[in-house]
């Protein structure tokens, strides 16, 4: 063989590589704001025989990848849990049909209006939604993966506004970082869908300022905000998009504000994204939105967001298995790509955090995994530390510990390779998960285990509030 074609050759398998680790599809996202069917909305349907999106049907029809914000939950009048009943939204069972008709892939289910009917109709909504083909996000099941081209998108949705049955989330939290930190992981884009601010406020209030910093500083690329019903003007945030408020996007409010909307715009380009917005309106009497002139409609673009290449692992890169309606509830499974084929696909596991970097002397090339699994050291389903390798027969387990020193709160892998754990304040010994002390420590990878070191220098506790 040829020097020259050898040189080819090489070249070309570096070229292969380089497109399964790097994602190259040319998309268009879309988001839109608040979404009501029931009240006003049900009956103008019923009246007009028309879909809410009829209108819109190109827009969305040439886009990759709808989303929106579904505010209620599938049931009937007689389940609502909501203390007045002209505020409880309980949708249709139309309400599936309608949105997949209109070509969206994922809707948050995650909101102040989600517990309407009560726990049993938030599950019926999830079920009746992915039944349909659609995602229905919510904080529990989140981040949720899917696939557009060959890049794939993590979503995470957190309510901050309280539901009928008493469901909000907090932020900062532990919980929502690790779901942050493992969509940061395993996608090349992460998208936080978040209920927040003040209604019919059109500027986001201090809280939500805040809140858009320390999601953005956690691995956001792209947040999508609803709840006012009004349109508050995005922002650039620390190079990312931030739409505060959506507004409302089909929805049964009369007040002229409320009848104005934005659907983020976000378009995918040699593994680079930008976001701009599309702007709706709403006439009086009506809850079905029409594209107006984008004169004036928000370009963001000083946030163009360069996508994050997958993890690559023993020459193999590594993808969530993309959602399907077998996946719901069974966790996650891996799949190994390499030379643009899928090699393996690992069993499913509930997986709440992967990274890589973990080293043995200097060498950083194992993986390491936080999982929730029982154990009969504490008899419960707790947080569970695992190392991995990979090769051809995909993750191959080093170490599965049922645990570390002491039980473990949250764990990230530093700069160094090292292992910084955060860990309650009981023991294993004398279990009491209510012992509100914790500690951090740091510990040594030695390919059999792990040697541990108090976090005497702080550096532990500082890469776990930025991890």
């Amino acid at each position: 063989m040829s020097l020259r074609r050898a040189a080819l050759i090489a070249a070309a398998a570096v070229e292969l590589a380089a497109c399964d680790r790097q994602p190259t599809t040319d998309a268009r996202l879309l988001f839109t704001g608040d979404i009501l069917l029931s009240r006003q909305v049900a009956v103008e349907m019923q009246h007009t025989h028309a879909s809410p999106w009829d209108s819109v049907a190109g827009l969305f029809g040439s886009a990759d990848w709808v989303g929106g914000n579904l505010e209620g939950a599938i049931g009937s009048d007689e389940t609502c849990v909501a203390a007045e009943r002209d505020m409880c939204f309980a949708d249709p069972d139309t309400t599936p049909l309608l949105l997949a008709r209109a070509h969206f892939r994922a809707v948050s289910v995650e909101n102040n209006h989600a517990g309407d009917v009560g726990a049993a109709g938030r599950a019926r909504t999830r079920a009746a939604l992915e039944t349909a083909g659609i995602v229905g996000l919510d904080f529990e099941h989140s981040p949720r993966f899917m696939r557009v081209g060959n890049v794939t998108l993590g979503v995470v949705a957190v309510s901050l506004v309280a539901s009928a049955d008493g469901q909000v989330q907090s932020l900062p939290s532990i919980e929502l970082a690790q779901k942050l930190r493992l969509a940061r992981s395993l996608a090349n884009i992460v998208i936080v869908s978040i209920h927040w601010g003040s209604e019919l406020q059109d500027w986001p209030n201090a809280s939500q300022r805040a809140d858009a910093e320390w999601l953005v500083g956690h691995g956001a690329d792209v947040v999508v905000g609803h709840h006012p019903h009004v349109v508050q003007r995005p922002e650039c945030v620390h190079g990312r998009p931030v739409f505060f408020s959506l507004g409302n996007h089909v929805f049964d409010q009369r007040y002229p504000a409320t009848k104005d909307g934005l659907i983020a715009d976000c378009r995918i380009h040699s593994s680079r994204m930008r976001c701009g917005g599309v702007r709706t309106h709403t006439r009086q009497g009506s809850a079905m939105p029409v594209v107006v002139d984008n004169e004036g409609a928000p370009a963001l673009g000083a946030c163009a967001v360069d996508l994050t290449p997958s993890i690559v692992a023993g020459g193999y890169t590594l993808r969530p298995e993309p959602w399907s309606k077998t996946t719901t509830d069974s966790g996650i499974a891996l799949e190994g790509w390499k030379d643009g084929v899928m090699k393996w696909r690992t069993r499913r596991v509930q997986l709440v955090s992967l990274q890589p970097g973990l080293a043995t002397e200097g060498d950083a090339h194992s993986l390491l995994a936080l999982e929730r699994h029982p154990s009969g050291m504490d008899d419960v389903v707790a947080l569970r530390p695992h190392v991995y390798d990979v090769d051809d027969r995909g993750l191959i387990a080093r170490w599965r510990g049922t645990a570390l020193a002491w039980p473990l709160i949250d764990a990230v892998v530093d700069q160094s390779g090292r292992l910084c754990a955060l860990h309650r304040g009981d023991s294993f010994i004398r279990l009491d998960p209510h012992d509100s002390a914790t500690r951090t420590m740091r510990y040594k990878w030695n390919g059999f285990g792990f040697s541990a070191t108090p976090d005497s220098s702080g550096a532990c506790a500082a890469a776990m509030r930025s991890g």
